[in-house]
């Protein structure tokens, strides 16, 4: 949307990329789990144009630059590979279209795509959930857990795949600046945790406890049973190309990076 401290679809169409531009990093997208935000036909409209055209419109503008940048990154989402108890995923697994959020993320990921010819380097990092305590799902766990109120989602068995938004800012980083690393990169932390062993951590970091269930039920109202899926169903993901291409995480197990994102006052 036009508007101070932004770029329109337009604007990018018209201006192309900024001279000089090495990289290019599409992180464009609408809060799927906006509580404000009904789960309706609008806002999903909303949800795909802000990933899909915005990456499309990205690399338009590369296929269209006199010099191109010698990267594009673009983020996905772990939400590419089917919820299972069982199943074990890596970059090399394939993606599944079984819902709404797997056919975006694949799209997501197609519109990102350039011609080999031009030579610019892609990469797609798949993120799990990112942790950080100014925004996403710590934003709006912080109050109840902090009062005692919090616990698991549903049966709180399913696989959280998770990453702390400094290591998901430092894989980008890391992505631009190492020439070798190409392809799809999962964006997750390389332990392996559930929904209950994360509310476990985040309460132990609060000094809280974390014993009250969230029924899968009441996030079904509240968000459509199809957006719900984000909470309530997981899936085991490996960083397997992450970890192979020597990426080191400062926050690589749940309770290290709960313990950052406890704070009360948030950090500006």
């Amino acid at each position: 949307m036009p508007g101070p401290q932004r770029i329109s679809w337009t604007e990018l169409a018209e201006s192309g990329l900024p001279v000089n531009t090495v990289a290019v990093v599409s992180l464009a997208g609408q809060n799927v789990l906006n509580p404000t935000r009904r789960w309706t036909p609008g806002f999903k409209q909303n949800v795909w144009a802000s990933r899909v055209n915005t990456t499309r419109s990205l690399a338009d503008a590369i296929i269209k630059a006199p010099f191109k940048p010698k990267v594009f990154i673009s983020i996905s989402g772990v939400g590419i590979y089917e919820p299972s108890q069982t199943t074990e995923y890596n970059e090399g697994s394939h993606g599944e279209s079984f819902d709404f959020l797997s056919k975006l993320c694949q799209e997501w990921e197609s519109a990102a795509k350039l011609p080999a010819h031009l030579g610019v380097r892609q990469v797609i990092v798949r993120s799990g959930v990112i942790l950080g305590r100014n925004g996403g799902m710590i934003k709006q766990l912080f109050l109840p857990f902090y009062l005692g109120l919090g616990g698991p989602v549903g049966r709180g068995d399913q696989y959280m795949p998770w990453i702390h938004i400094h290591d998901v800012a430092n894989l980008l980083l890391f992505a631009i600046e190492n020439d070798s690393v190409h392809g799809v990169l999962n964006g997750v932390a390389p332990q392996i945790v559930t929904n209950r062993q994360f509310a476990r951590a985040f309460g132990q970091a609060l000094w809280r406890p974390a014993l009250i269930p969230i029924p899968e039920f009441v996030l079904n109202v509240a968000f459509s049973e199809e957006r719900a899926k984000i909470m309530t169903e997981g899936q085991k993901v490996i960083p397997k190309r992450t970890l192979e291409y020597g990426f080191h995480y400062k926050y690589p197990d749940i309770n290290s990076a709960c313990k950052e994102v406890a704070k009360l006052i948030p950090p500006k």
